[in-house]
């Protein structure tokens, strides 16, 4: 292919009015028939939002009854309602699908230069699996809720909790098959649909996290769907695969369950991660260092986390010399995340940098991530983990990496990608607050739990010694403030639908697949299929232009 001069971002007004994916068809049933990706993702976008908010308002209800010693708020089996309640809606229904489902749905064919994924009709069966989970759960709430944990342990949800145990784990079961068949329509795509000339090493690194967790997604969820299928089995028709007095064994749940979540960890982290590698490329105008150490990072974290368990059993009964195993492979993970952060740094090192809203949300990631994988290595070393198991330390650590960096990842991305998605821009100024507000009511919120961990506060007690209500006290007002942040957010971002200025085709001059289309994007994505003749991240292309340099992107 000849040289020619590079094509730059389209800065111009965009052709806003005319037809796309927004406005091509009206009412209800072409959003709920549809086949476009795009659409899909906004459809997502609703229902996680929503139950956010159902799980935001549980969480506030048990900082609520933890602001005193005493249980004076509620019984303890309706705080333990609670605390399960939160678990099951903010894990299985806002955590894991949020990235991959929104925001992986919306960016993967733009991103590839597909007109689609391989399968839309699989992709809307997907999110009428969610919904249908999504109706269990409610189901689930409004007859009395769950009090098992999150976990559903047994033999505690086989045989001595008379809640809602089979429907919840039927919303999980439902919920699991939604994520199998999106990562199996992500894995597809990637292989099959590729622009020509998008070899994998000029994949932008978001697909590279994208493909990672959909690999989980499909070999790792059948695993925790089939421990469910047997809890339920045993509860209803009186089995014993898991409980001990009818020759069950309860360590098999536990083997089950935890092969599936502890990599589940890394579906919600990898499509987090993904969001960071594009925003730091682009608001540091730089390649993001070592490219292929990170793109390989990711397979090696899908990879490795098939392969530390166990050390969520680590006081369960198992061996002493398989505790020693699994201690050491859970600090072999931490080194291909840390690859990650590590070359981030560096990409910013010398970086042009633009702290706009996206920018900020990816340095706060950094920082979350750091401190929950620093307490991450705690956890994984067996002296420790006996003395802070089952205690506030655990709450603390989890809602550093899983809570704080995917949701701060999930907002960065959503902020960065917005004009794109609906056309317009939403007020910096507020961004940029809420983002600082969310930031610092988290670190007051999970801060002090480390420290109640440590001293040895249990998790999962409605009632505590007098002498933690400070720390307790703190933990609900930056709750408080972070409950705020989001709120703040979601009224800014609502607003902006019809307030905010216009945006252009790359409103951040950003280098990608993506920008080279209009804003919102056309349904069938692209005009003409585009030829890659670039690597990723060539920004050198974009801000230097008067150099003699190939088109990275042909249109």
């Amino acid at each position: 292919m000849s040289a020619v001069a590079p094509v730059l971002p389209n800065l111009e007004t965009p052709r806003y009015n005319e037809r796309n994916y927004l406005n091509n068809g009206h009412g209800l049933k072409s959003w709920l028939l549809t086949s476009d990706h795009k659409r899909i993702a906004l459809m997502y976008m609703v229902a996680v939002t929503f139950f956010f908010a159902v799980g935001g308002i549980l969480a506030m209800i048990v900082r609520m009854e933890l602001l005193t010693p005493e249980a004076d708020l509620m019984s303890y089996d309706t705080y333990n309602k609670m605390f399960t309640m939160h678990g099951v809606a903010m894990v299985f229904f806002v955590l894991i699908p949020a990235v991959p489902a929104i925001l992986g749905n919306f960016l993967v064919p733009l991103m590839i230069g597909a007109k689609d994924l391989a399968f839309p009709k699989i992709n809307l069966l997907s999110f009428y699996l969610y919904c249908v989970a999504a109706c269990l759960l409610l189901y689930t709430i409004s007859a009395g809720g769950v009090d098992t944990g999150w976990t559903f342990t047994t033999p505690l949800s086989t045989h001595y909790v008379n809640t809602n145990v089979v429907s919840a784990g039927l919303a999980a079961f439902v919920a699991g098959f939604s994520s199998i068949f999106t990562g199996l329509n992500f894995v597809a795509t990637i292989h099959r649909m590729r622009a020509p000339g998008l070899t994998w090493f000029r994949l932008p690194l978001f697909i590279w996290s994208m493909y990672a967790a959909s690999v989980i997604m499909i070999l790792g969820t059948p695993v925790v769907s089939i421990a469910i299928v047997l809890v339920a089995v045993e509860r209803i028709f009186n089995f014993g695969f898991f409980d001990p007095a009818k020759g069950g064994d309860p360590l098999l749940f536990q083997h089950l369950f935890w092969f599936y979540s502890h990599p589940a960890v890394y579906i919600m982290l990898l499509p987090g991660m993904a969001c960071i590698s594009e925003i730091i490329a682009c608001f540091s105008r730089k390649r993001v260092f070592g490219y292929t150490a990170v793109a390989f990072s990711s397979i090696a974290i899908s990879l490795f986390s098939f392969f530390v368990w166990e050390h969520h059993m680590y006081i369960m009964g198992v061996s002493q010399y398989s505790a020693l195993v699994f201690s050491l492979l859970t600090m072999l993970v931490a080194v291909p995340s840390a690859i990650k952060v590590f070359n981030w740094s560096f990409t910013l090192y010398k970086g042009s940098i633009t702290f706009r809203a996206p920018m900020i949300y990816a340095m706060c990631c950094l920082g979350l991530f750091v401190v929950g994988g620093c307490t991450g290595v705690f956890l994984g070393s067996l002296g420790m983990d006996v003395h802070l198991t089952e205690t506030y330390f655990i709450v603390a650590h989890f809602h550093f990496v899983m809570v704080g960096f995917v949701l701060m990842a999930f907002l960065g991305g959503v902020h960065f990608w917005w004009p794109k998605m609906f056309g317009r821009m939403y007020p910096e100024g507020p961004a940029k607050v809420a983002a600082v507000m969310i930031f610092v009511g988290f670190f007051v919120t999970f801060g002090p739990q480390f420290i109640l961990g440590f001293l040895g506060m249990p998790r999962r007690y409605a009632a505590y010694p007098p002498e933690y209500q400070v720390l307790n006290v703190m933990s609900t007002a930056g709750a408080t403030v972070m409950g705020a942040g989001f709120f703040f957010t979601m009224i800014y971002l609502v607003w902006s639908l019809k307030f905010g200025a216009v945006a252009g085709d790359n409103p951040w001059h950003a280098y990608g697949l993506e920008w080279q289309t209009q804003s919102p994007p056309i349904t069938a994505n692209f005009l003409e299929t585009p030829i890659v003749t670039h690597e990723a991240y060539d920004y050198e292309s974009i801000d230097f232009p008067h150099r003699e340099r190939r088109s990275p992107v042909h249109i």
